[in-house]
């Protein structure tokens, strides 16, 4: 065994403790625990790694963000969005799907997780769009794939973490990514054409408009007033950074401040019990996603200890003169990778070693980390792990195949729009001064 080195171990034993179904956290410390006894290190060592892992100021937005997320799903401001998006866009060729579509885009730039936007938008997406004639394992598809796009969307809570690793700026990655995921998010309405299905459930089209006797302006006008103070969300959140009024991280706090406001005080939604509720999910999710990014510290550093870097980093390098033959591996590692682990765990196994190469490539590492992003939004609806397939089928009560099956074409979609930014970085570099 001491024959492979303890890097190798290390993550021979991470694959084998996924196999054996071990959470992802606790695969990444045990096996990095045991490297660390091979490589002759107390385990004194190991709580000093794992505070440094996560006491990094930056990282204060995920939980913030999760927050943020959830009040804004629990308050009724998404069937507010909903309810104008309906009137604004449900009477174009498409119906509720573009609405759908929109939607999820727009609660992108609320939410930064993927699995939260499911749980918060789907349930009404699902159920207008099979009301309008849509079939409900595409409708599930759908809203996989738009809530994937969560983690591109700006504020994003991958993109803060990839900026922490690449020490490259969060505000730039926010606005980098803004003008990419609207490029997915267009794509995407190329697949609505095949999930149509009128049968017996869907009788009639779905009325774009939900207020019966008033006009499409008056209704338009009624919708915005009602959802305006939900709508600005993403616009106080990304102007605030884009201004520079407030950095990423404290734009996430600011973001749960307005949720409040917004709550309490415009909507009058906000209830003790709800308030607790939000908490109470806020905290359990934050606390998934911090133990991932604590043991993965503990995990890189062994990776860093035992050289793994620099022999894969190299491996990369030494695989053709050819960049972009280079970029196709490391974006086919991504996706595969995606089938079987979370977003946050791929980057901090994989990042540290690609990022190597992007340097010495000397690509742009804005364009690198938007790509990257979208990799990982794919890998949120590839079985057998891709984690919105599940929230999406326990919300319909789909089998997680059929599920699967309705967001094969948006899996299409998303695969083309990974390659156009690939091939266009400048993309990446419109809306940055």
């Amino acid at each position: 065994m001491a024959d492979i080195g303890a890097g190798g171990l290390m993550v021979g034993l991470f694959f084998l403790f996924l196999a054996l179904r071990v959470p992802v956290a606790f695969a990444l410390g045990l096996s990095a625990l045991a490297a660390m006894w091979q490589l002759g290190f107390g385990l004194d060592l190991v709580g000093d790694l794992l505070s440094a892992g996560i006491a990094k100021f930056s990282l204060l937005a995920i939980p913030f963000f999760i927050l943020a997320g959830n009040l804004m799903g629990k308050l009724g401001i998404a069937d507010r969005m909903i309810r104008f998006f309906r009137v604004l866009v449900g009477g174009l060729p498409g119906g509720m799907g573009l609405v759908g579509t929109v939607v999820c885009l727009f609660w992108g730039a609320v939410s930064g997780s993927g699995p939260a936007s499911v749980a918060a938008i789907g349930p009404m997406i699902v159920k207008s769009m099979e009301e309008d004639g849509y079939s409900r394992a595409f409708a599930a598809g759908l809203v996989s794939t738009g809530a994937a796009m969560s983690i591109v969307i700006p504020p994003s809570i991958g993109l803060v973490i990839y900026g922490v690793l690449a020490e490259t700026s969060i505000a730039d990655l926010f606005i980098a990514a803004i003008i990419p995921g609207l490029v997915c998010g267009a794509l995407m309405l190329c697949a609505l054409p095949f999930g149509r299905v009128r049968n017996a459930t869907a009788t009639k089209a779905l009325s774009p408009n939900p207020y019966p006797g008033l006009s499409y302006g008056a209704a338009l006008w009624r919708s915005f007033m009602d959802s305006f103070w939900g709508l600005m969300t993403p616009v106080v959140i990304l102007g605030g950074i884009y201004s520079g009024i407030f950095t990423p991280t404290e734009a996430a706090i600011v973001a749960s401040v307005y949720a409040l406001a917004v709550g309490g005080l415009a909507y009058r939604t906000l209830s003790i019990r709800g308030l607790y509720e939000c908490l109470a999910d806020s905290a359990a999710g934050s606390s998934v996603v911090m133990l991932v990014v604590a043991y993965a510290g503990l995990f890189g550093w062994v990776v860093t200890v035992d050289d793994l870097i620099g022999q894969y980093s190299g491996a990369l390098l030494g695989l053709s003169q050819n960049q972009w033959v280079i970029l196709a591996v490391i974006m086919l590692v991504v996706l595969i990778a995606g089938m079987f682990m979370d977003a946050v765990t791929i980057m901090f196994i994989c990042l540290p070693i690609f990022l190597p190469v992007m340097r010495e490539l000397q690509w742009d590492p804005i364009w690198f980390g938007v790509l990257i992003m979208v990799n990982l939004a794919i890998g949120l609806i590839t079985p057998p792990v891709g984690i919105n397939l599940y929230v999406a089928a326990n919300i319909t009560r789909l089998p997680l195949e059929k599920v699967a099956r309705g967001a094969l074409p948006f899996l299409l979609t998303s695969l083309i729009g990974l390659a156009v930014i690939a091939a266009f970085p400048g993309l990446t570099r419109v809306m940055l001064p």
